[in-house]
């Protein structure tokens, strides 16, 4: 639907529509979407009037491309990884976003200067920072309990089936850490072939006990239905499960892998002028730090850090649930988009052929 934005006064930096209308947002779902539904969807649509209809998919960037394809593009806003918007931008599927036109953070600093570094590209602007980490379930192991991500690998210490993301990029470095690389080499091991091998070469002592998941509520629920011991799972997930649901999961910080989330709008939106009012508003200071009143991601503003405070039950502290406290960045490794333009298709197109084989 096509509609015409009516500004009115403008409110803590926002322009504002007084006509009543919609934005569609595409994310990832579950704990993550009711997230953004508290922080962003319902304020957003209290100060403006616009409605925001949630959608949710496995990977948006998926249902992005095929829009475009089609030339039938029905999303507003799509939330997605730092490696599809630098690729759907340079095949300018996107629409460019001047990062004069974000909000400044409270204290006057330029938006360009307040957002973490990476998390301002020509067509995307970065919501959170969120990490893939390993996961257990405390009621399958007696005695000493998994520390590492070597013990990912170790099925004789630790029994029991594995879950792991159907996924190159999240595997094969984990693979790498387990077998004793330091985060800091694992993207130069990964650009050789002898790097790669090893990582293949660890993969195959687990690859009879995993069980491959795709959907980002899948490992959760593979940890607590009993199907796997241990699991790699994104970070805001299982810390909902641990403390909303009272899950007997606990988190293994060693090997994480960062990333980080980004809004972007296609280009050809329905509402193009309501969408941009929404990044906007989704991503300043004050509701970034909301969001992780929700859900254990990092907020992508450094103004938002000091505001981030108790989680919603109003007595968890955040601060060390984020992917981005001291613990859980010791051995972490941060996704870098540039190495995945290059080297994505080769090393996709060689994971699924070690998947087929026997």
């Amino acid at each position: 639907m096509k509609t015409t934005l009516i500004l009115s006064t403008a409110l803590g930096g926002f322009a504002f529509a007084a006509a009543a209308q919609e934005v569609n947002v595409v994310s990832w779902g579950g704990a993550y979407e009711v997230s953004q539904v508290e922080a962003y969807n319902k304020p957003f649509t209290a100060e403006t009037g616009i409605r925001v209809n949630m959608i949710a998919a496995d990977n948006p960037a998926t249902p992005l491309r095929a829009q475009v394809e089609a030339r039938n593009v029905s999303g507003d806003v799509f939330d997605v990884e730092v490696s599809d918007a630098i690729r759907l931008c340079d095949e300018g599927a996107l629409v460019e976003i001047d990062p004069a036109s974000l909000p400044a953070a409270p204290d006057g600093t330029p938006a360009a200067d307040d957002f973490v570094p990476g998390a301002l590209l020509d067509c995307a602007v970065a919501n959170i920072v969120w990490g893939t980490v390993i996961s257990y379930n405390t009621t399958k192991f007696e005695g000493d309990a998994p520390t590492t991500a070597a013990d990912l690998f170790d099925t004789e210490t630790f029994p029991g089936k594995r879950g792991l993301p159907k996924n190159p990029k999240r595997t094969l470095y984990l693979a790498l850490i387990a077998d004793g690389v330091p985060a800091a080499e694992v993207y130069d091991q990964l650009a050789t072939e002898e790097g790669v091998q090893r990582a293949f070469d660890k993969l195959d002592t687990i690859k009879s006990d995993v069980v491959w998941w795709e959907a980002g509520a899948q490992p959760v629920q593979l940890l607590a239905d009993g199907e796997v011991s241990m699991t790699t799972v994104y970070n805001g997930r299982v810390f909902d499960a641990m403390v909303a649901e009272n899950q007997p999961f606990e988190i293994i910080w060693d090997g994480q892998y960062m990333d980080m989330d980004m809004f972007v709008i296609p280009v050809d939106a329905p509402n193009p002028e309501a969408a941009m009012e929404y990044l906007k508003f989704a991503t300043d200071t004050q509701r970034l730090a909301d969001q992780a009143r929700y859900i254990a991601y990092g907020p992508a503003r450094k103004s938002s850090a000091s505001l981030v405070g108790l989680y919603q039950d109003g007595v968890t502290e955040m601060g060390p649930h984020m992917p981005t406290s001291p613990e859980a960045l010791a051995n972490a490794v941060m996704d870098d988009p540039e190495f995945w333009a290059d080297h994505a298709a080769e090393l996709t197109e060689r994971f699924n052929s070690w998947l087929a084989s026997s």
